[in-house]
């Protein structure tokens, strides 16, 4: 398989998010006005995000056969008590490209009342659908991860949802529609190159940040600090062609810290390798609130 498809299937989820996600467009143009880069093509994309309905033909065990086809692997496994999701992160096939992380709602442990409205849409699929797409048909993937794999909502289940689980409110509509793309800060110029810094300058361009846990969400060992905007809220139509404004997309940011056996590498010798790996499950339990009402509701 080449890399050629992988990079098209990409690039295809990259235009569309950025066409519903405006706040992409105007970070670039606002790290190319104060001369932090000169085009996109230089911002390094630390992971992409996508959720899923834990339910049969579905979830994770359906999506990651796209990208393990694409020479992605499987690594560590993350559990989110309270919000009840399940999630894996996905190591690229060379540097250059973006982790995957891939998250699930755990249907079972929620109530009777909102299984039976998810089953409701997510029954309609009798088939795992990514066994009958061909993989290196880069076009037919980029249909599939745009397409409806149920009905279109009607705004009471949305709601209704939103009242148990905004991740299950957020899947039933926007489905697999990207959720974020990540800049990588560590490698940006310096007085940008530090999750701190960069928020400064998203805040004095006038983008909200997610709160949550705090602007800056760090891991354990201090190696891995994320922050991200909140969500641009957009305009949904529901079934009968009702309108309602609901959470969209947002963008993350990671700073991954040099570990410290090569603490002592110049700077221009540092790599992927050399930095923290991985996740950090309180970081992603906070950066899922950035689609969460709690949060939409200060932009």
């Amino acid at each position: 398989m080449s890399n050629t498809v992988l990079d098209n299937v990409l690039a295809g989820l990259m235009n569309r998010y950025k066409k519903r996600v405006p706040d992409v467009g105007a970070i670039i143009n606002a790290m190319i006005k104060e001369g932090v880069i000169q085009s996109d093509a230089e911002i390094e994309n630390d992971h992409i995000a996508f959720r899923t309905m834990g339910v049969p033909f579905l979830g994770i065990q359906s999506l990651e056969k796209i990208f393990l086809h694409y020479g992605y692997e499987k690594r560590d496994h993350y559990f989110f008590p309270a919000k009840k999701l399940d999630a894996y992160w996905y190591a690229p096939p060379s540097p250059e490209y973006p982790r995957i992380f891939i998250s699930e709602l755990r249907i079972n442990d929620l109530s009777e009342n909102t299984q039976n409205i998810i089953h409701s849409y997510t029954n309609e699929v009798k088939a795992d659908p990514v066994t009958k797409l061909n993989l290196n048909d880069d076009a037919a993937v980029d249909q599939f991860l745009h397409s409806g794999l149920w009905r279109i909502p009607t705004l009471e289940d949305y709601l209704e949802l939103s009242k148990e689980s905004e991740y299950a409110a957020w899947v039933i509509y926007n489905r697999y529609y990207l959720n974020h793309f990540t800049i990588s800060v560590h490698n940006l110029k310096e007085g940008y190159n530090t999750i701190s810094d960069f928020n400064a300058f998203l805040e004095r361009n006038g983008f909200t940040l997610n709160d949550s846990g705090g602007k800056i969400k760090g891991s354990p060992d201090g190696l891995l600090l994320q922050s991200s905007t909140v969500a641009e809220m957009i305009e949904a139509t529901f079934a009968n062609g009702i309108k309602h404004r609901i959470s969209g997309s947002y963008v993350e940011f990671a700073e991954r810290k040099v570990l410290k056996q090569f603490e002592d590498l110049p700077t221009a010798a540092i790599k992927r390798e050399h930095r923290r790996e991985g996740f950090e499950a309180n970081n992603a339990d906070k950066i899922f609130e950035s689609t969460y009402s709690s949060q939409t509701i200060k932009r």
